[in-house]
Formats: C-alpha cells, sequence, structure tokens
C-alpha cells in the first residue's frame, strides 16, 4: 500500500505544519493583546487562513485514508 504510506507521509507534514502555524499565531495573539497594530493584525489573518486551510486538508486526508480502509489514529 505504496498510496496508503505516501498519505500518512502527507498528512504528517501537514499536521507539522498546522502545529507551527498554530504557534505562530498564538504569539501573535499574545502580542496583539499588548500592541495592537496594521501589520501584525494582517500577519495574523493569514496565518488564521493558513491555518484553516490545513485544517480542510488534514480533514480531507483523513477521509481519504478511512475510506482506503486504515482506522484512525
Amino acid at each position: 500500500m505504496e498510496e496508503l504510506s505516501a498519505l500518512d507521509e502527507r498528512l504528517a507534514e501537514l499536521e507539522a505544519e498546522e502545529r507551527e502555524v498554530s504557534a505562530q499565531r498564538a504569539r501573535l495573539h499574545d502580542r496583539l493583546s499588548s500592541f495592537s497594530n496594521a501589520e501584525t493584525a494582517r500577519h495574523e489573518r493569514e496565518l488564521s487562513e493558513r491555518r484553516k486551510e490545513l485544517h480542510d486538508e488534514i480533514d480531507r486526508l483523513k477521509t481519504e485514508r478511512d475510506a482506503m480502509g486504515k482506522a484512525p489514529s
């Protein structure tokens, strides 16, 4: 099941990226709460959008993986 292995690898990559984006977003939230500016707010919106895209792709891949017969981890 080479296809399943590749799917699991891609899923792990996306989940790692999501964790990093979430950490960056949390740091920006801290910065925004003490010192808000337009550039920081714009960056937070971009990170939020990327995080949403990652969540959507992760969910899609998990559904695809489950359809291939592998139980969720």
